[in-house]
């Protein structure tokens, strides 16, 4: 058994408050751009501290006007925008708890996740999601309001006659124990389980967070745009670490615009999931190839990996600098533009980078701070620093973390970020945290340094009729690098040899395709067409490099679906419904042991 500990970096106190922040804020710096709002014509305007704490507490008097009682969870439902934010902080200010829901929920995941939490209350954004809710009203007692995100009016016209003194007195007994927020799991297994994070959890962590990686997220000038959906742990634990460092922040309600968003915005740091890495990847890459400048990309990136590698080791090279150098001005700069211009890290979390793209990204100049966390430790427990990153690792611990890997592998967990208790479900908890440590269910192992690997998922390991232990992320992050690949899922427990399902990537198929003689091709065509089968093929072959021989892939099959949140077959993290998958698949599967 291994354990690394990391004393907290802030002060350690009972005191303090999310729904403070705001005001705090507007005191230190009333006219420093705290947001930066896209508006209806495209066009982005500031608001200043101050405004952001004058919306926050006008808003809050409407909720405590409306009747919403310090405790009271509300429900939130919509993309990711300003009043996701604006309506979270005045939660907090009123003394009650925000509820995430994510805006592509179905009717009974919004039933599941109001009813038990207890909502006394909902945001909503769209007409879609009035139309889902009505359609379980009947069956959520406890609900008496409904806002809608669009229209606020109404609400803050409902707190008129509340004062400020009545403002103060309705969060006047919450303090960091306090409840804060009730985050449903994904839901990966049966129904989800409802964590809750108080106000302690998000404040220690990010007071440690600006302590440890202040040149990062508080430095000046730092900023951000938030393209990640809010009502996921990792995009709302940076939101309030913005607000707690005072970085600027922005909201991109659309992944599709999100490189104009960057554009107008120019985020020094930025956040997402190892997926947008890829994409970026893969789409420049195609783009390159599709202007006769392949073979260009493909000696920068190789260019770009070895300047970062040469990094670890020290410095570079007199000549690999110089072919670094012509690279930065002919593939480089234009990257980097691409992501607003002033980007120059990125913390990517919710699944392993892989080393290439680790080194790919800082070896054009943004380097990505890998890190990992679950929703039970309000993201982040493990991060890489500035000053000393180790790709293919996801960090040391944070501040006021400690993590410990037990003899079977699983990593056990302590630290101001871990979660209180599911709610209302006692066996759940006992079962996850025992003798003080929380069982992540994960696989890792810790290095001299103490810097966390992760090796896989304790639930997901796959056994072969063999005997053989197959941890399946390995094969899936590698197979999924491929332009090609949009989803892909390892099988073969209880079965005689390691098989893969994999799903091709309709957007990047047209692209493609024009680049391999293909243009014009179909999905269905794709499918069966011997040209993809072989770089499916090649970039299997590459992914088995990376495990012994009996933990390779042996035979692959291509589904004619993808595997999508709206299926059924991906959470909204975009985390594998595996269960799902097999059940719906479970011809295709047993076709390849045939």
């Amino acid at each position: 058994m291994k354990e690394h500990v990391v004393p907290p970096m802030a002060p350690q106190t009972t005191e303090g408050h999310l729904g403070d922040l705001p005001a705090r804020n507007a005191q230190r710096q009333p006219h420093r751009a705290a947001f930066t709002v896209k508006g209806p014509g495209g066009q982005w305007s500031d608001i200043t501290a101050s405004e952001f704490a004058a919306d926050v507490a006008s808003l809050a008097r409407g909720l405590v006007g409306a009747g919403i009682a310090p405790g009271d969870r509300v429900g939130i439902m919509s993309a990711t925008r300003y009043e996701w934010t604006l309506v979270d902080f005045a939660l907090w200010a009123a003394g009650a708890a925000g509820v995430p829901i994510y805006e592509s929920s179905s009717a009974e995941q919004i039933q599941w996740i109001l009813s038990d939490s207890g909502a006394t209350g909902v945001f909503l954004e769209k007409d879609a999601h009035v139309r889902l809710l009505e359609s379980v009203r009947d069956e959520l007692p406890s609900l008496t309001h409904v806002w809608r995100v669009d229209d606020l009016r109404e609400l803050r016209e409902a707190g008129s006659g509340v004062s400020d003194d009545a403002l103060a007195a309705a969060r006047a007994g919450q303090n960091r124990d306090s409840l804060a927020t009730i985050i449903y799991t994904s839901g990966t297994t049966g129904r989800p389980k409802g964590c809750e994070l108080t106000h302690g959890n998000f404040l220690d962590l990010c007071e440690n967070t600006v302590a440890r990686l202040g040149t990062v997220v508080s430095r000046d000038g730092a900023s951000t745009l938030l393209f990640l959906p809010i009502a996921h742990v990792f995009a709302r634990y940076i939101q309030v670490l913005c607000v707690e460092g005072e970085a600027r922040m922005g909201h991109s309600a659309d992944i599709k615009n999100v490189l104009d968003d960057f554009a107008a915005f120019r985020p020094t740091f930025i956040l997402a999931v190892p997926r947008v890495f890829e994409k970026i990847y893969n789409s420049s890459e195609a783009k390159a190839s599709g202007d006769g400048k392949g073979a260009i990309f493909h000696r920068a990136a190789a260019t770009a990996i070895a300047y970062s590698r040469a990094m670890d080791g020290g410095r570079p090279g007199l000549a690999l600098r110089a072919q670094h150098k012509v690279f930065d001005k002919l593939v480089y700069s234009k990257l980097r533009a691409a992501m607003g211009g002033q980007v120059e890290y990125a913390v990517s979390g919710g699944a392993p980078l892989g080393e290439r793209l680790g080194h790919f990204f800082r070896g054009i100049g943004v380097t990505i701070l890998e890190g990992y966390g679950l929703t039970e430790t309000t993201a982040p427990l493990c991060v890489n620093v500035p000053e000393r990153i180790k790709i293919g690792t996801v960090g040391p611990p944070l501040p006021g973390t400690s993590v410990r890997v037990a003899d079977d592998g699983e990593i056990l967990v302590q630290g101001v970020g871990v979660f209180r208790n599911y709610h209302d479900n006692a066996e759940a908890t006992a079962s996850a945290i025992s003798d003080g440590w929380f069982h992540t269910g994960d696989l890792g192992e810790l290095d001299e340094d103490g810097y966390l690997r992760i090796t896989g998922r304790k639930k997901e390991i796959l056994v072969t009729a063999g005997g053989k232990n197959v941890a399946p992320a390995v094969l899936e992050d590698r197979l999924r690098a491929h332009p090609l690949v949009s989803q892909c899922m390892v099988v073969g427990d209880g079965k005689p040899f390691i098989g893969a399902l994999v799903t091709l990537d309709e957007e990047m198929l047209p692209t493609w395709a024009a680049n391999h003689g293909l243009d014009g091709i179909t999905l269905e065509q794709a499918l069966d067409d011997p040209t993809v089968h072989e770089h499916i093929q090649e970039a299997v072959d590459r992914a088995n490099k990376a495990v012994s021989k009996a933990e390779s892939i042996r035979k692959w099959r291509l589904i004619d679906h993808d595997f999508t949140e709206e299926t059924g077959h991906l959470t909204p993290s975009l985390k594998l419904r595996r269960a799902e998958v097999m059940r719906d698949y479970n011809s295709e599967v047993e076709s390849l042991y045939s």
